[in-house]
């Protein structure tokens, strides 16, 4: 996600760097290139020159800050610049007064609504509602199967339609009163779409936003589409008046150009993007988390929040007490492992990094999947008294267990030598923690706020 773009600012800012003050010379070169880089990354125009205009009337000739270089100043303001042209601050969803609640779900045939009103679904469940969905596409063949399918996938309830029912306006109408009658709070309507945007299609998406008065009207682009999106978003706005944009694919969109451009070109807000193929894989929009993400400063909040939300507490205690015990089996490993795939791709979490220091070289590094489900897969096949002491694993047992996981000998000497270096690693760290540097840690005042700062920790027991 914003790969392309991240990497030629980064390398603007490093020209800049050196200098003492932001000259009209320095700045000039610096705005062009920017401006290059935008464009090459598929940003509108419009927004290109507005972005520019801005940053040039606060950069120019402006004094450095004390406690600030060139490249920083410019940095401060670009970043400042970028959370505006995105939307400021983060758009949450509107609910009605009387429920349901109506959220319409529109665009264009192949851009993701049936699975994205799905992870909509999932993501409000799972926030405290109880949503239905409905799919009033009656033209695509098995489209109201797909959406039934999903639903399954997500376990939220789908309103299938009595017999004979095949209008989209009868659909949508039973659909609003089975949802009162049965206690949803939130009703998502899936509708149809084109590949192109014609007359039938805005009357009947018309009708149904005069029949349903939806609270909601969220326009579905997909990211790989570009300008493209855009100008599809900008049309349906103009017709239907949409209340907000779910950006699908956008952990496979390098450049980012529709996520820059389409606030500013609708005037509406991006209010989820779609991280990947996974049902829980939507994210609530944030500009400034996104801004950072553009200027390599990563998003710690978002990997954050989705730790908080997957991993098991209990277990996270438990694993700090074995790893300052260097009590760390094979199958707490395997543990570990599934519990940070719970978080989503790692490739995606790498994103999150800030691309500082020696985190630099992560947006290089290319992790194999594959590999990880390899790892699972031979300890799996060990029993458990070998997970339990890998020490007693001989060569028989080895053969055993490349044979169980469908891999080679050479496979599993390899895991237990990592294994094997990774607790001898941990013993001369939980042995520093425990010795002189866990006195001097524990005679430490920690500020009143600080986390676990007035907590009992492992080094008080």
């Amino acid at each position: 996600m914003f790969d392309n773009l991240s990497e030629k600012l980064q390398r603007v800012f490093k020209n800049l760097r050196g200098e003492g003050k932001l000259s009209a010379e320095n700045m000039e070169t610096a705005l062009r290139e920017i401006r290059m880089a935008l464009l090459e990354a598929d940003v509108n125009f419009r927004v290109v020159k507005q972005l520019i205009e801005n940053i040039k009337q606060k950069a120019t000739g402006e004094e450095v800050l004390l406690s600030l270089s060139p490249a920083q100043q410019v940095v401060k303001i670009v970043h400042e610049e970028l959370i505006k042209i995105l939307g400021s601050h983060e758009s949450k969803l509107r609910f009605a007064n009387e429920p349901p609640s109506v959220f319409l779900i529109v665009g264009l045939q192949g851009s993701g609504k049936t699975t994205s009103t799905g992870k909509l679904a999932r993501y409000l469940a799972r926030n405290g509602h109880r949503p239905m969905v409905v799919s009033v596409d009656v033209y695509r063949p098995a489209a109201r199967e797909q959406l039934k399918v999903v639903a399954r996938e997500v376990g939220q309830p789908v309103y299938e339609g009595a017999p004979g029912e095949s209008l989209p306006l009868d659909l949508a109408r039973s659909a609003r009163r089975e949802s009162n009658n049965t206690g949803r709070d939130v009703l998502l309507v899936d509708t149809a779409g084109r590949l192109h945007i014609d007359e039938q299609l805005m009357t009947e998406l018309q009708e149904l936003k005069a029949q349903l008065n939806p609270v909601e009207i969220l326009f579905v682009a997909d990211a790989m589409t570009g300008q493209d999106a855009v100008k599809s978003a900008d049309e349906f706005h103009k017709r239907l008046g949409i209340t907000g944009v779910i950006l699908t694919k956008m952990d496979g969109d390098a450049r980012g150009g529709a996520a820059l451009s389409i606030r500013h070109v609708t005037g509406q807000p991006l209010k989820f993007v779609g991280v990947g193929e996974r049902l829980d894989a939507l994210e609530p929009f944030h500009p400034d988390r996104a801004a950072s993400r553009i200027l390599g400063m990563g998003d710690v909040l978002s990997l954050i929040e989705k730790a908080a939300e997957q991993i098991d507490q209990k277990k996270a205690v438990e694993m700090q007490r074995k790893l300052l015990d260097n009590d760390f089996t094979l199958e707490d490993f395997r543990d570990q492992l599934r519990q940070l795939r719970k978080l989503g791709p790692l490739q995606s979490l790498l994103g999150m990094m800030p691309k500082v220091g020696v985190l630099k070289e992560l947006k290089d590094v290319k992790v194999d999947e594959k590999e990880i489900s390899r790892v699972v897969a031979i300890i799996d096949s060990m029993t458990p008294r070998e997970r339990d002491n890998h020490m007693i694993i001989n060569g028989s047992r080895r053969r055993r267990i490349a044979r169980g996981s469908g891999t080679s000998v050479q496979d599993v000497n390899q895991l237990l030598k990592q294994y094997a270096e990774a607790r001898k690693m941990m013993k001369m760290f939980s042995g520093g923690l425990k010795g002189g540097l866990g006195k001097r840690m524990g005679k430490m005042k920690l500020p009143p706020g600080f986390p676990f700062g007035d907590m009992p920790g492992p080094l008080d027991r």
